[in-house]
C-alpha cells in the first residue's frame, strides 16, 4: 500500500511553525513513524489562529496528523540525554532551528553522526546554512521577495501576498524530496546525510524561467506576458454577481472554441495580438461582466475552452471532481484533509489519525 512505503522508517520532526511539520506530515501519510519534538512552551502554531475548544488551532491539527508529539527541553542535561537516544535510533531528523541552534545544544554534525552515522539530517531553514543570510529570521512573505517570485506576482499596481504561504509549502516538498532521495542512497551505502534546504531557494526553483527572461530582457512586467496576465485568453475575469472565471486559452484551438461559444468568431484572429493585450483585455471584461458565474459555467464548460469558475474556498470539498478522486476529506470535527495527493496502484494513502502525545521517555522505550 502507499501508506506502508515508508513503514519502519523513524522521523524526528524538530521543526515548528509550517514547513518542516508539512514535510514530516507527508512523510508520516507514506507510512514513517513520525515523533514531533516540542519544546516545554510547544509549537507556536498549536495558538496561532482561531483555536478548538480544546485551545488547539486546527491547522496545527493537519499539520501534526499521524504523528506523536513530545515535550522535550534540550537545554537540559536530561532533554539532552533523551534526545541523544531518540536520535540513535532515528532513521531521519527534520531540523527546523535556525543554522547553528543545534551545534549551541551539543548536536552539530560531528555528535550526530557519531550517535548515529547512519542518520539523515535536513536542516529546512530560511535562507539555508551558509551565505551572508544564514542567521537572517525571516516568513514566507520575506522568502518570496528575496526569492524575486514575490516581485513577478499580482497586478501591475503592486504584488500580492501568497495564501497559503508558498515558499513554505515549496521548502516542504523539496525537504521531502531530498529526504527520500538520501533513504534511496542509504539503501546503497549505509551512510546518511546532512542536507541543507533553504525556503527562499525552494521558491527560487521556480523562477529559472523568469530570471532568464529578466536577464535577456528586462522583463516580464506584471500583467504584461503571455502567462502573467497580459494576454486576454489566459486572465481570470469578473463575472456579473462578483465572482471570478478563469480562462487559459494559450492554444488556436481552445480560443476558436471559446470565440465561436460567446459569438465573437471576429475575435479570432487577435490571438496573437502584441503583449499587453489591454484593448482584447478590455472587451473580454465587458463580456464577462454579462453573466453570472453559474451562466458562464453552463455555457463554457461544455465548449472545451480550457474555462474553470474560480471556486471559493468553502465550494472546494462538495465539488464533484474533488469529491470523485477523494483526497480532499471532511472530519466530523470540521476539520477538511488534504491527503497526499498521490494515487499507486488505484489507492490513496490513509486518512487522518489525530496526533497522540506521549513522554520523551516513553517514545524511547519503545524505540527499543
Amino acid at each position: 500500500m502507499l501508506s506502508d512505503c515508508l513503514a519502519g522508517i523513524r522521523v524526528l520532526d524538530l521543526s515548528m511553525y509550517i514547513p518542516g511539520p508539512i514535510a514530516s506530515m507527508w512523510l508520516s501519510d507514506l507510512g514513517a513513524e513520525v515523533v514531533k519534538i516540542e519544546g516545554p512552551a510547544g509549537d507556536p502554531m498549536r495558538v496561532m489562529g482561531p483555536v478548538d475548544e480544546d485551545g488547539v488551532t486546527p491547522f496545527y491539527k493537519l499539520a501534526n496528523r499521524n504523528k506523536v508529539v513530545a515535550r522535550l527541553d534540550l537545554k537540559t542535561e536530561e532533554g539532552g540525554r533523551l534526545f541523544a537516544g531518540l536520535a540513535a535510533k532515528a532513521d531521519v531528523m527534520l531540523d527546523g532551528f535556525r543554522p547553528g541552534v543545534l551545534d549551541r545544544l551539543g548536536f552539530g554534525d560531528a555528535r550526530l553522526l557519531e550517535l548515529n552515522p547512519r542518520l539523515i539530517t535536513c536542516r529546512l531553514s530560511g535562507y539555508g546554512g551558509t551565505g551572508p543570510f544564514a542567521d537572517r529570521a525571516g516568513h514566507d512573505v520575506t522568502y518570496l521577495a528575496a526569492s524575486g517570485l514575490l516581485a513577478a506576482t499580482g497586478p501591475a499596481e503592486r504584488p500580492i501576498m501568497a495564501f497559503p504561504p508558498l515558499a513554505d509549502h515549496a521548502g516542504a516538498m523539496l525537504a521531502v524530496n531530498a529526504i527520500l532521495a538520501a533513504l534511496l542512497r542509504r539503501g546503497a551505502t549505509g551512510k546518511g546525510a546532512t542536507i541543507d534546504v533553504s525556503l527562499t531557494e525552494a521558491a527560487l526553483s521556480w523562477m529559472g524561467g523568469v530570471l532568464t527572461m529578466a536577464r535577456r530582457w528586462g522583463g516580464p512586467e506584471r500583467e504584461a506576458d503571455l502567462v502573467n496576465g497580459g494576454a486576454a485568453h489566459y486572465r481570470v475575469y469578473r463575472t456579473r454577481d462578483g465572482r471570478f472565471a478563469a480562462l487559459a486559452a494559450l492554444e488556436d484551438k481552445f480560443w476558436r472554441s471559446f470565440c465561436r461559444t460567446v459569438g465573437r468568431e471576429d475575435w479570432i484572429h487577435r490571438h496573437d495580438d502584441p503583449m499587453p493585450q489591454k484593448a482584447m483585455i478590455a472587451e473580454l471584461e465587458t463580456l464577462f461582466a454579462g453573466r453570472t458565474l453559474a451562466e458562464w459555467t453552463a455555457l463554457l464548460e461544455p465548449a472545451n475552452c480550457t474555462f474553470e469558475p474560480v471556486l471559493e474556498p468553502a465550494e472546494v470539498p462538495d465539488h464533484p471532481h474533488h469529491r470523485a478522486r477523494g483526497f480532499v476529506q471532511a472530519g466530523d470535527d470540521g476539520i477538511v484533509d488534504v491527503l497526499l495527493p498521490i494515487l499507486m496502484e488505484g489507492a490513496r494513502v490513509r486518512g487522518r489519525r489525530p496526533f497522540s502525545e506521549q513522554s520523551a521517555e516513553a517514545v524511547l522505550a519503545g524505540w527499543r
